[in-house]
C-alpha cells in the first residue's frame, strides 16, 4: 500500500473531504503509475479520484467501531516516535 495513505476511519474529529480527496489521489495515482497525466488521461484520471473518494466517504459514514475514537494528535506523536526509532543513526 502506498505510504502516502493513512487509515481514515475511527478518528475525532472525523476524516476531512480533503483528506478523503488526498487519499483518493493518491490511490489514483499509485494505479495509473503516474502523478500527472497526460492531457489525453486528464478527464479519465480526475473522475477516478472524484469516484474514488465519493466511495470512501460513503464507506466511511458506514463503518461502524466498537472502540473509542482514536486521537489525531496522539497517533501522529506515535508515528513520530516511530519514525525516529526507525531511522535513528546508528
Amino acid at each position: 500500500m502506498c505510504r502516502n495513505i493513512h487509515t481514515l476511519h475511527n478518528f475525532e474529529p472525523a476524516a476531512t473531504g480533503d483528506e478523503v480527496h488526498a487519499a483518493a489521489l493518491q490511490y489514483v495515482r499509485k494505479i495509473s503509475g503516474t502523478t500527472k497525466p497526460s492531457k489525453a488521461n486528464a478527464e479519465a484520471f480526475d473522475r477516478a479520484v472524484a469516484e474514488i473518494a465519493h466511495i470512501t466517504g460513503h464507506l466511511l459514514e458506514d463503518l461502524v467501531s466498537a472502540v473509542p475514537p482514536k486521537d489525531r494528535e496522539v497517533e501522529a506523536a506515535k508515528a513520530k516516535e516511530r519514525s525516529a526509532r526507525r531511522f535513528a543513526a546508528a
